[in-house]
């Protein structure tokens, strides 16, 4: 893989780590209202499970910009995109859609759908493709503003396809669905 693509990829997903950490950071009971709805450990764990997802996501945000810890960073993101997704599979398999995926920060309520999944999934091939071997080559001024560029759209297109998820369940009430 070129080194400008990898490095794309690999700082919009460091970027949307450190951004949902953020989120987090500056609403933590908001958080863990939204971690305790999910019903995944026992009401006592739920600060420390928090705690520990607020400081994973963190480190895993900033390893994923420092390129010798790239593989391991990559294996991170794998392995809390694949908790987020069977938090979400297992609260739909419940029946809670009810709950707020807490994937917009305090901002936004968002509900949970099987869309998340898809998403989930999507941020998945994203990592995976991080792991692909990546060619030797020094990155030139133009390559580092290719990387900021697409790091941008990706983002943009992240955000804006969030919003689009969080709004469908309005959407669908004003439609009649």
């Amino acid at each position: 893989m070129d080194p400008v693509v990898e490095r794309t990829l690999r700082s919009a997903l460091a970027l949307l780590f450190l951004v949902a950490a953020a989120h987090k950071l500056r609403a933590p009971t908001v958080f863990r209202a939204q971690l305790a709805d999910y019903q995944l450990v026992p009401e006592c764990a739920t600060g420390a499970l928090a705690a520990a997802v607020v400081a994973g996501e963190l480190a895993t945000g900033l390893a994923l910009l420092d390129s010798p810890l790239r593989l391991a960073a990559t294996g991170a993101a794998l392995v809390w995109f694949s908790a987020y997704s069977f938090a979400i599979a297992l609260n739909l398999v419940r029946g809670r859609r009810d709950i707020d995926c807490g994937c917009s920060g305090p901002a936004f309520r968002q509900p949970l759908t099987p869309w998340l999944l898809v998403r989930n999934a999507l941020l998945i091939g994203v990592a995976t493709a991080c792991l692909a071997p990546v060619r030797g080559r020094a990155l030139l001024w133009v390559d580092w503003v290719t990387v900021v560029g697409g790091v941008a759209v990706l983002a943009s297109l992240y955000a804006a396809s969030n919003r689009m998820l969080a709004n469908a369940p309005a959407l669908a009430r004003l439609r009649g669905s």
